[in-house]
């Protein structure tokens, strides 16, 4: 509902008019007339026209007690006025009073009336007759209660030009402001079509559902209304917004309340939030527990007796008083037309009454003026208009609104210049309230937000206040509600469940029903890693890249952070290896430190070896580089220092092992043989060797260094791991390694049938197949494994690789040293040493005679060098061999000494051609 203030076109006549218009009316001429729209009724009768005659005008029927009490509260305001000697002394305001009879068509004829005598106002009639008794033009309308009404009011004078600018100054907040949820019912009229339009808009915007969009009208037929029953009935949704006036929303409520459907709350809009209509305590049952958006109630002093004082004898004034009268004392008044009808038989009997009965003897809502809303309204805007008029009255020239800073003549007035005062009108009232209009041109929204109760006391409608809502008030505290005092269907704190779908619980997701709305969905469960902690989540939250997602998938938890750490067992018994390892390694060293001057650490080149037991001591110590919480650093040296290593000791292995091949394999021992294989020459090599890795590794750590990072892959675990920077780097890291174990496994296979106690080539041939099964085994081992235990793998090769090399070349010699020194002699080395000497030339004389018979026999005559041995046994003494004159080296083998020479005569023979 809206009290609008209408301005209408000021143009001064001298032509009495005083009958256009409806003939029921309230109307008392002044210096100044305010026009006034209410509803005294609350509808028409509807009759079938026949659309071939003249329309005629239709007939209001039911009385609105209430809407005569907001026509006494701009009466008694205007009264208030005439009588203030401050507010417009010797200046009188009349009044013109209409029925609109809630009906737009009503509203219209009333407002033509106001047209038509401002239009015969303003011709100039003096000439032609004397008009002494005229009525003047109504500056200003107040009304009209309901917003369909408001709205056809403007538009119609809109149409009619009567102004430049036609601007709606509200005394009662537009209706905007106060829309929520769910199904919506509107009239079927300019109040309730834009208001749902708009609701629908504002709906939208927060993704809010209207499962039933009807309009509704107090005309509907019988089978219109049951039909809007039986779907909101069958509807899911429980809350019903209504945006319609007391006589549209009464039948469907009626409807309701036969059903007793009570499981629905309604949301009022301001025009039905407290109508007498539909408030009844027969209605509770149903209608309990509404929330509505009612106007802010005031006080009027002086009101209540002034509603108790009005008698048809002394209102002559106005005519509405009759039927008040007689509707509310079920009577007729002895001269009232309708008792005369009463007579005739055409309308109902009622008994005669007098005109002076107690009116505080019955029981009527137009008494009722504990929360005056409306009727507070009216009396503002009354007050309001007064308070501008006052402004033009005591304008002082130079200081005015207008051209110039001038001021109005109030007796020359016109309507533009009376809108534009009240557009700065900002006063105090009589109440201590302040007054003032924002841009446009309405006053403060302040709404009262009520909850209908049933009273303890008679079941009466109590209308609980529960909060209030303030369109211009600051942000966040424009709408206050106080939920402890609703009471939901009369009787329930719990808030009623309202929707398309079941509340998606926490931890799940709401999820699109094809061809449904959008509140209409199902609840579907949050992926892995994903959470949502409150009910109702549209979208699941993506866990942090550190935290996983719990079973029910309502939080994130911190993943577990794992490496291959010192502190659990698996990192410890590596550990305690690869330190057994050194301590090994480091036992080794000292065993070969101490017995340095044996045959066997001489035989096995005592240097060399010495760096050998360095480079695996370093194999072992590189393991642990990949045991802890990976760091930058640790991730570009532990591959390095692993690599290194690695080629150290093989090249040392390789140098050992062809060095002694070299030797044996020798025909003769020459200067030469010895120059190239000197101690020098040997550290170069194992140099180079180690060299070519280094410059690998640079080139890696230069292009592409490894770091740590965080593997995020396994849903609830992250993995610190290293990332090589370069999987090819790795590969010719490793690539290279491989290689000299290979050239190293070919020589050691070569030497594989030397001295026993000479040389180690047996036990370098096993170690170099454990490392070729190992790091065979490490490659696809490595690429299939992840997290931690990429280290981990790494670690038992280097490991396995290092003892395998220690154990297999220098854990016999130990043995030896230790537990078995009568082998550790230069006898025992010399006899192992002869004996495969022995073998060898054996083998070599043997090849050559076949060789040489096979010559001769081809050749014919041809002479061929013959090889000559000697060989002597003799058990003391030195021997002398007398085919050469020479002594010959001994051996010993047990308690005896043998001699042996070998000497080869060499062919000097040119080859025949």
């Amino acid at each position: 509902m809206r009290l609008l203030l209408y301005y209408l076109t000021l143009l001064g006549s001298s032509y009495v008019i005083s009958t256009y218009g409806p003939h029921q009316r309230a109307q008392m001429t002044g210096d100044i007339l305010l026009g006034g729209l209410f509803p005294l009724h609350f509808g028409i009768a509807s009759k079938d026209q026949d659309l071939a005659a003249r329309p005629e005008s239709t007939l209001c029927v039911r009385f609105n007690f209430r809407g005569f009490r907001w026509l006494q509260a701009m009466i008694f305001a205007i009264e208030e006025i005439n009588n203030s000697s401050t507010l417009l002394p010797n200046i009188t305001l009349g009044y013109r009073i209409f029925d609109t009879c809630n009906t737009v068509s009503k509203a219209l004829e009333a407002t033509l009336s106001f047209v038509a005598q401002n239009k015969i106002d303003s011709l100039s009639l003096d000439e032609f007759c004397n008009c002494t008794d005229h009525i003047p033009s109504t500056i200003a309308v107040v009304g009209a209660a309901g917003s369909a009404v408001s709205t056809a009011v403007a538009n119609l004078r809109c149409n009619e030009n009567l102004i430049d600018e036609l601007s709606n100054f509200l005394t009662i907040p537009t209706d905007e402001y106060q829309w929520n949820w769910v199904i919506a019912v509107a009239s079927d009229d300019e109040y309730g079509r834009p208001g749902i339009e708009k609701f629908e808009k504002e709906m939208e915007e927060r993704d809010i559902c209207i499962h039933l969009n009807e309009l509704i009208s107090q005309y509907f037929e019988d089978h219109e209304i049951k039909a809007l029953a039986d779907r909101i009935e069958n509807s899911t949704a429980k809350v019903i917004v209504v945006f319609a006036s007391g006589p549209d929303v009464e039948p469907l409520i009626k409807e309701m309340v036969r059903r007793n459907i009570t499981d629905r709350i309604w949301l009022a809009s301001e025009a039905w939030a407290i109508s007498s209509l539909v408030a009844k305590p027969e209605y509770l049952d149903v209608m309990a527990g509404t929330i509505g958006f009612a106007l802010k109630a005031g006080r009027i002093p002086g009101f209540r007796e002034f509603l108790q004082h009005v008698q048809p004898k002394k209102d002559s004034h106005n005519e509405f008083v009759r039927e008040f009268w007689e509707e509310t004392f079920n009577c007729y008044l002895e001269d009232s037309p309708r008792f005369q009808e009463s007579e005739n038989g055409s309308t109902s009997f009622r008994p005669l009454c007098s005109g002076e009965e107690d009116i505080a003897s019955v029981e009527t809502p137009y008494l009722d003026y504990k929360h005056l809303r409306i009727s507070y309204n009216v009396y503002v805007a009354v007050y309001s208009i007064a308070q501008a008029l006052q402004d033009i009255l005591t304008c002082t020239p130079g200081r005015g609104l207008f051209a110039n800073n001038s001021c109005a003549d109030i007796k020359k007035m016109e309507a533009w210049q009376v809108l534009k005062q009240l557009r700065h009108l900002n006063y105090t009232n009589s109440m201590g309230e302040k007054m003032r209009f924002d841009e446009n041109s309405d006053m403060e929204a302040n709404y009262t937000i009520i909850n209908w109760h049933r009273s303890t006391e008679d079941g009466s409608v109590v209308f609980e206040e529960v909060g209030y809502y303030n369109m211009h008030a600051k942000r966040g505290a424009k709408l206050f509600i106080d939920r402890t005092k609703i009471l939901w269907n009369g009787y329930s704190t719990e808030v009623p469940f309202s929707n398309c779908s079941e509340d998606c619980e926490p931890g799940t997701r709401k999820g699109i029903i094809d061809s449904m709305p959008t509140c209409c969905f199902e609840c579907t469960e949050c992926s892995d890693g994903e959470y949502s902690n409150h009910k109702d989540a549209s979208v699941c939250a993506k866990c942090p890249n550190n935290s996983w997602s719990n079973g029910n998938h309502t939080f994130c938890f911190l993943k577990e952070v794992e490496f291959l750490s010192w502190t659990e067992p698996f990192g410890i018994a590596l550990a305690i290896c690869a330190v057994l390892g050194v301590v090994l390694t480091a036992f080794v060293i000292g065993v070969f430190v101490r017995f340095r001057n044996t045959p066997i650490v001489k035989a096995t080149n005592r240097e060399l070896s010495y760096v050998l037991l360095f480079s695996l001591i370093c194999c072992f110590s590189s393991s642990l580089i990949f045991i802890g919480e990976p760091q930058d650093w640790t991730c570009r040296l532990r591959q390095p220092a692993f690599g290194v290593s690695f080629v150290l000791c093989i090249s040392c292995i390789l140098v050992k092992t062809n060095r002694v091949l070299l030797v044996f394999e020798a025909k003769i021992p020459t200067s030469l043989h010895r120059k190239w294989w000197g101690l020098n020459l040997q550290f170069l090599l194992v140099f180079l060797c180690t060299f070519v890795q280094v410059m690998i590794c640079v080139v890696w750590l230069y292009n592409a260094p490894p770091s740590s990072y965080q593997n995020h892959d396994i849903d609830e675990i992250i993995f610190i791991t290293c990332n090589e920077g370069s999987v090819m780097a790795l590969g010719f890291l490793i690539g290279y390694t491989c290689i000299l174990a290979a050239i190293c496994f070919f020589f050691a296979f070569k030497s594989r049938k030397l001295p026993e106690n000479f040389t180690e080539a047996k036990f370098i041939t096993f170690s170099m197949l454990i490392f070729f099964i190992v790091w065979i085994s490490f490659i696809p081992a490595y690429f299939s494994t992840y997290g931690k235990f990429v280290s981990a793998v790494e670690v038992i090769a280097i490991l396995a690789s290092s003892f395998g090399m220690l154990a297999c070349i220098f854990f016999n010699k130990v043995y030896i040293i230790l537990f078995k020194p009568s082998r550790n002699t230069t006898e025992e080395v010399r006899c192992s040493t002869a004996a495969h000497a022995f073998k060898v030339a054996a083998k070599a004389t043997l090849k050559h005679s076949t060789t040489s018979r096979k010559k001769s026999g081809s050749l014919g005559g041809s002479s061929a060098s013959t090889p000559s041995s000697s060989i002597s046994v003799k058990t003391n003494g030195n021997d002398y061999d007398t085919a050469s004159g020479k002594h010959r080296p001994r051996v010993s083998f047990g308690s005896g000494t043998v001699t042996l020479s070998l000497s080869f005569e060499e062919s000097r023979r040119s080859s025949l051609m």
